[in-house]
């Protein structure tokens, strides 16, 4: 199931970012929430950058979120990066995500994701 009506931190402004929230399955066959942390390139190929969706960060009432759960600030965040591919269903275009299965693309992604957030702090720290 696809969600993407929860903001960032509140009510939504003209400023903030609507979440962009999935549903999905992982190998245990548990259902998990996760966020959109941000789409990238490379080599030609469009992939996605998913993590664990900070259910503390929402002010909605959907069934997704536990509104009195406080999470501590040092705690590891999981990410996964999947390949993005684009199909139509139901005459609806849907984007589909992969799992990277070639350990060195995999390996080259994550060297990609992890300069891109480094630039991204370089820039915040200006």
């Amino acid at each position: 199931m696809y969600c993407d009506e929860h903001s960032v931190g509140g009510p939504v402004t003209a400023e903030e970012e609507i979440r962009d929230l999935i549903e999905g399955v992982d190998e245990d066959g548990n259902t998990v929430l996760l966020e959109v942390v941000r789409y990238f390139f490379y080599n030609g190929e469009e992939y996605v950058v998913l993590g664990e969706a900070h259910e503390g960060d929402c002010d909605c009432e959907c069934e997704h979120c536990d509104h009195d759960h406080e999470e501590d600030d040092e705690e590891a965040v999981n990410l996964y990066i999947m390949k993005v591919v684009e199909k139509e269903e139901d005459g609806e275009e849907i984007e589909e995500f992969l799992a990277v299965e070639d350990e060195d693309l995999l390996e080259k992604l994550i060297e990609v994701v992890q300069a891109d957030f480094e630039a991204d702090e370089a820039f915040d720290d200006e």
